[in-house]
């Protein structure tokens, strides 16, 4: 990848990340202070309720929520420190599960206390995933404690590069953590033996560190934090050719440089300190990027258009060819629109980080060979994606099926809160439709009191169509109850609410 740009804007109250390819804005990160996320970090946490018909647990790590802890995240080892072998079976390692536990209720009891981490963070109403498969990156390695085996990276696709790692890392792993297993990083492919050794030993320290923590703290208690954005972002970042990083705060520059300087000594000389006075995401139209995230409607330039729909269970793109008639035929033209809407989805998907289920409502297409081209584009447009994506067969409705790994919220989850009025419907019932639902509830109340007088509170939009044009309506209503009816606006109401007050 060439061409790729990062821009940090950071203040006291949040850090913002912005990925820039080509001069195209394609993932924004987020961190606020005050709701940082948890994913890698390890807890001391308490069983506080055994689900045996779900196969899990819920364990109280501090946070507001629960967290979930489910049975095929307990690791073998931990199962048997959990249930109380005090080491009997430690002669066999447990590495191959064969002894496997097949219930919640003979991995964990109520009251236990378990040391997980986080896989992914709270998202809507639920609590946080948790494992006790328990791993600690650096930059080139990821220490798996209690373990024996040491993996390569699937990106790594060189067999000699596969083979000489794996060598390297294993001896290593024998000569200084022998009781734990590790995973060769994409980024250690080209690295030499010596970053391979420092890498280990400093892995080793961190768990050291982190097993004593675990054994001082309480219930709930955090006792390893992941890094936090800024530097996250850096040492994750594999693969992608790096040309610049722009920091408008110089605290954080000077701490960028120091990690850079002992993780990531290629980046060195590529990081500056931005100090101009226009804010540093107006370049590259940053800030006019996000907010075009939180849109519905994303205007493709033929003139076609997507639309994306958000839902607990799923998120589904449709694509229109809108304004874009084409020159030729028209299966020419819907063609050419369900291509450049591949390639505006693969970024939109990173952009707003979408995950879980998505369903793809490209336009029809009648040649299997344009069908084809769509999918490889749209495949071609996620091979930039770091989240692992998997794209299924074309369902028989013609919908293509995919899936984009969840770890954290959506950017409209992060930026967005459900609307006061709709409460997320996203529509209102019209004025016209509320002023008969009023109708009848005169109807219905004045039949069950007696009263002289009926007041109506509502908001101004309905009692305007009251007095207007339904004027004729309601002096007809007012003659069959035979009392007077008032009106009164109230300000705060939403159009969607009234009131039918017997005075």
């Amino acid at each position: 990848m060439t061409g790729t740009e990062i821009l940090m804007n950071v203040t006291p109250q949040e850090s913002r990340v912005a990925l820039v390819e080509n001069g195209v804005l394609t993932e924004l990160h987020l961190e606020r202070t005050r709701r940082r996320g948890i994913v890698g970090n390890i807890y001391k946490g308490r069983v506080v309720r055994v689900l045996p018909g779900m196969d899990a647990a819920f364990v109280d790590i501090g946070l507001e929520r629960t967290a979930f802890l489910h049975a095929s995240d307990v690791a073998p080892l931990e199962r048997e420190e959990l249930n109380g072998a005090n080491g009997a079976g430690n002669g066999n390692g447990g590495g191959n599960g064969s002894g496997r536990a097949e219930t919640i209720r003979e991995l964990l009891r109520e009251g236990q206390d378990v040391l997980v981490q986080v896989i992914k963070d709270p998202l809507g109403t639920k609590g946080a995933r948790l494992t006790t498969y328990i791993t600690v990156p650096s930059r080139h390695l990821v220490l798996m404690p209690n373990q024996t085996n040491v993996g390569v990276s699937t990106r790594i696709e060189d067999e000699g590069s596969r083979s000489r790692l794996r060598e390297k890392v294993e001896a290593l792993r024998s000569e200084i953590a022998p009781q734990h297993g590790f995973i060769v990083r994409t980024a250690a492919e080209l690295v030499d033996d010596e970053a391979l050794e420092n890498d280990t030993a400093f892995l080793k320290k961190v768990w050291d560190s982190i097993q004593i923590a675990a054994s001082e703290a309480g219930p709930g208690e955090e006792v390893y934090a992941d890094l936090p954005l800024v530097l996250r972002i850096l040492r994750d970042m594999v693969g992608v050719e790096i040309e610049r990083i722009r920091i408008d705060s110089r605290e954080t520059y000077q701490k960028v440089c120091e990690f850079v300087a002992q993780y990531l000594p290629e980046l060195v000389g590529r990081i500056e300190h931005y100090p101009g006075e226009r804010p540093i995401f107006d370049l590259f139209n940053v800030e006019e990027e996000i907010q075009r995230a939180l849109e519905r409607k994303v205007e493709l330039k033929s003139g076609g258009y997507l639309i994306f729909d958000q839902t607990e269970a799923m998120t589904t793109v449709d694509i229109n060819t809108g304004g874009f008639v084409g020159h030729r035929k028209l299966e020419e033209t819907i063609f050419k629109t369900n291509l450049e809407a591949a390639q505006a989805i693969g970024r939109q998907l990173r952009l707003r980080n979408l995950g879980g289920i998505i369903i793809i409502d490209f336009i029809d297409m009648q040649d299997d060979e344009h069908k084809r081209q769509v999918i490889r584009a749209l495949e071609k447009a996620l091979e930039r994606d770091h989240v692992k994506t998997q794209i299924c067969d074309v369902s028989p409705l013609g919908l293509v099926e995919m899936t984009r790994k969840r770890t954290r919220e959506s950017l409209e989850h992060q930026l967005c809160e459900p609307c006061p009025t709709c409460a997320g419907r996203g529509y209102l019932k019209s004025a016209e439709t509320v002023c008969y639902e009023l109708f009848r509830e005169i109807l219905r109340e004045v039949r069950q009191y007696d009263a002289r007088e009926l007041r109506v509170l509502a908001s101004q939009n309905v009692i305007d169509l009251l007095l207007d044009e339904e004027s004729a309506s309601l002096a007809e209503l007012q003659s069959f109850v035979g009392i007077p009816i008032r009106f009164q606006v109230e300000t705060l109401y939403s159009q969607e609410q009234f009131d039918v007050v017997f005075v």
